[in-house]
């Protein structure tokens, strides 16, 4: 049967449409790209630029002489020890994380999957924190980390922030859609709750654990407010603190700022560099499909 001339047209339009739907997919896409690049590029600038050149009026797309030299004054200022708070916050971002896996994963695979009787109510319970301002619990919980004498030290900046209810609530619902297939095999092979988590769930699960490893240590890098108030001594300080001690009320060292907030970043960019994939196919996975 040939193919009719009216036919042919409607291919050629609809080939053209998919080409031009295509076209402005790919624009747009550029466009979200590009103003999401704009803070980066103007970080990296001004890190790169004098005082005058970052206030003045004449701007220009790049600085005629690069200062390749700020690259060090983070490091060279007396007033604030920058490379003791970038290693504060890479300890706390990473036994942060790993203290969060360590408890929220149990838990949440006990909610989703060990019979218990009482086990919705818990759920619910931990649900209901996620509804608490940090606010409320923001002064007992410095009460109680000062009565214990963590103050100023990686105790006070990681245990209080250990279990996170938000975190649970993920695991579970992952759990929750995880084959039982995996388990009972397991169980056939007399392995417990515990045996088939850790050598059964746990294994067939590292794109997850990926996901809400990379997010968690960005929360735990960018946080400010509790170890603001825990780190009271230069030493226990955390870079977002030590970023925030160059703008006083009598100066603001703009290019300082700028560079040092371009150092900090770094760490970040890396582990999203590495975890890219394994985050991406994290979010996106809901259980293992064969």
């Amino acid at each position: 049967m040939t193919t009719t001339a009216p036919e042919t047209r409607g291919r050629g339009r609809a080939r053209r449409g998919g080409m031009t739907s295509s076209t402005g997919l790919y624009l747009a896409t550029s466009v979200a790209a590009l103003l999401f690049l704009v803070p980066f590029y103007l970080l990296v600038r001004n890190a790169l630029s004098t005082d005058p050149e970052i206030t003045g009026e004449d701007w220009t797309f790049f600085p005629t002489h690069l200062q390749w030299g700020n690259l060090t004054e983070p490091f060279e200022d007396p007033t604030v020890d920058f490379g003791r708070s970038m290693w504060n916050s890479l300890v706390v971002g990473v036994l942060h994380t790993a203290g969060t896996l360590a408890v929220c994963s149990p838990a949440g695979y006990a909610l989703a999957r060990i019979p218990y009787k009482h086990a919705d109510k818990i759920f619910y319970a931990v649900l209901v924190t996620l509804m608490v301002p940090a606010a409320v619990t923001f002064v007992p919980s410095f009460v109680l980390v000062s009565s214990l004498g963590w103050v100023d030290s990686y105790r006070g900046l990681i245990v209080p922030g250990l279990f996170s209810g938000f975190t649970c609530f993920l695991f579970r619902q992952y759990f929750l859609g995880f084959p039982k297939e995996l388990e009972e095999a397991a169980r056939v092979d007399g392995l417990g709750y515990w045996g088939a988590y850790w050598r059964v769930v746990v294994p067939n699960s590292l794109n997850f654990f990926a996901a809400i490893a990379t997010i968690t240590f960005i929360g735990g890098w960018n946080a400010f407010l509790w170890p603001l108030v825990i780190g009271q001594d230069p030493s226990a300080w955390t870079v977002q603190v030590a970023l925030s001690s160059y703008m006083t009320n009598q100066t603001v060292n703009y290019h300082l700022i700028f560079m040092a907030t371009a150092i900090s970043i770094l760490p970040l960019l890396l582990v999203f560099l590495f975890l890219q994939r394994w985050l991406v196919q994290g979010i996106a996975q809901t259980g293992i499909k064969g």
